[in-house]
């Protein structure tokens, strides 16, 4: 009995002098306050915002499913199971993984900028060529910031706003409204513009530019319908300092070596570096061995590979129409043949391998019938060789800026038709393309059937016309067309305007979860 009382009073003691033992610094253990000290450290923190592209729900895999698939810009073939095949035929619920995983990631983007935001307070330059340093890091986290929001907003509605570090730590938020996320993003991208450069050295190419901020801060306001903003914004980017231009070669801007384009404002770099992570893109492994980057895209797509997806019947369909200066019927648009395999009668391209050392092999349409050419390497090998894509994904290019002129002269108040078919017409004469041109005539009417036309055509396949159709208010009536209900083939509802609020984020946020409808959004 002694034994256990003296035991009990040791322990006693030992307690009563645990905060002096146990309050030693652990010089190993880094937190968010001892780690960023340097210029290179400060650095990373923008850089671990940037490597958010590679996960779950962005552009190394699941991004390009999504949206081709909710667009109707690719179908189901028959290797299409499970989570992708739930987004084709619209029978997605809250628990999709590629929902989740988007939405997850763009709320990470999120959280790594302010924190990003956080650590660049505690920094002094200790020269100019530092200061300078600074401004660009704040300045990108603000466009990484901008991005994420943009892309909530557009997809979500009514989402958490969470503009600080602390913000991001808390899990009870409440929705913001849409109108309040708009001007979070116009500000986001309006601070980023001023202190990023209009380009950088060749070993940085990848990060926002000048270019990147404006671009998408003319695209918040066109979204919004605040065309004379979006004019003034976009009509900068054909101007000094700005050098942007469409490449000649529209093949270029969907190769291995696209990142030299003129044409990029904004695009996701993809690398590939060794053998053991070939995969790395099922679940975005961050740190993986090499660093690598690569996207899974041309392994997914490719007829010769997995061919998960095929190329959808109705943007095969949208390649022929009216002739635009005379009307008469069966134009074929140039691109068609640079965006899918096809037949001589949709103008498609009838032979790949046209590179390869054995020569250019027929396309069997027979078989396969139509098949993305984007995005592929077919021209210059026979096979993908495993998911290790470096083709980079475009987010925003100069094409994309002349459309978007386009659009807001057309649609603006004071209506400016023919300058808006005057950049449609720019685009339509790119030298490797050279489509024929739409008559300055053009009714608002005709201008907007064209403006909508061109956006589909030279956009395909990159997961922009989802975002058009939905902000034209025209998602349902043209997807239900195009898709019509069915076995197998849910309808389009109104609800699906906008995505499912996951469900875990609604059991973790009460006070979301008590404004979501419908078990919706």
């Amino acid at each position: 009995m002694k034994r256990i009382k003296l035991f009990l009073c040791t322990a006693m003691l030992l307690t009563a002098c645990s905060d002096s033992l146990l309050d030693v610094k652990n010089e190993n253990t880094y937190t968010d306050e001892t780690y960023f000290k340097t210029k290179t450290q400060f650095n990373e923190a923008i850089i671990a915002t940037y490597t958010v592209f590679s996960h779950m729900g962005m552009m190394s895999r699941e991004w390009y499913f999504i949206f081709d698939l909710l667009a109707n810009e690719a179908e189901r073939s028959s290797a299409l199971v499970g989570t992708e095949l739930q987004l084709t035929d619209y029978s997605f619920t809250n628990n999709n993984e590629d929902i989740v995983g988007l939405w997850s990631s763009l709320y990470r983007m999120v959280f790594r900028a302010n924190l990003a935001l956080k650590v660049m307070e505690t920094w002094q330059p200790a020269d100019a060529s530092e200061e300078t340093l600074k401004k660009q890091y704040i300045a990108e986290a603000h466009w990484l910031r901008g991005f994420a929001y943009f892309n909530l907003v557009t997809n979500w509605g009514r989402v958490p706003l969470k503009m600080t570090y602390d913000d991001s730590k808390t899990n009870s938020s409440p929705r913001a409204s849409v109108e309040e996320l708009w001007k979070v993003v116009e500000s986001e991208f309006s601070l980023a513009a001023p202190d990023l450069p209009v380009e950088y050295p060749a070993d940085q190419k990848g990060r926002a530019t000048k270019g990147a901020a404006i671009g998408f801060l003319g695209r918040t306001y066109l979204f919004q319908k605040k065309y004379d903003q979006a004019i003034t914004e976009l009509t900068k980017l054909t101007a000094a300092p700005f050098t942007y231009a469409l490449d000649p070669s529209y093949d270029h801007l969907f190769g291995e070596d696209n990142i030299n384009t003129p044409e990029v404002l904004f695009a996701v770099n993809h690398t590939y570096t060794t053998s053991n992570t070939q995969y790395y893109m099922f679940g975005g492994w961050e740190g993986e061995d090499g660093k690598t980057f690569h996207t899974g895209r041309a392994q997914e797509y490719g007829f010769n590979d997995w061919e998960n997806v095929t190329i959808s019947n109705a943007l095969v369909a949208a390649h022929k129409y009216n002739e635009p200066a005379t009307g008469a019927a069966g134009y074929l648009d140039p691109r068609a043949a640079l965006t899918f395999y096809g037949s001589k009668a949709n103008g498609g391209d009838t032979e790949y391998c046209d590179h390869c050392s054995a020569g250019a092999i027929p396309f069997p349409f027979d078989f396969y019938s139509n098949r993305y050419r984007k995005y592929e390497p077919y021209e210059f090998q026979k096979y993908t060789e495993a998911p290790m894509s470096g083709i980079n994904t475009h987010v925003m290019r100069y094409a994309d800026v002349l459309l978007m002129l386009a659009e807001s002269h057309i649609e603006k108040a004071s209506r400016d038709i023919a300058k808006g078919t005057s950049y449609i017409n720019q685009v339509r004469n790119r030298p490797s393309v050279k489509a024929k041109n739409y008559p300055s005539s053009l009714s608002q009417a005709d201008a907007r059937t064209a403006l909508r036309r061109e956006r589909r055509i030279e956009l395909a396949g990159e997961q922009s016309r989802w975002f058009d159709l939905i902000r034209w208010g025209i998602a349902k009536e043209t997807l239900n067309t195009e898709h019509p209900a069915g076995p197998g083939q849910e309808p389009f509802l109104d609800k699906h305007v906008l995505l499912p609020i996951p469900i875990a984020e609604r059991n973790s946020n009460q006070a979301l979860a008590a404004d979501v409808a419908n078990d919706w959004n």
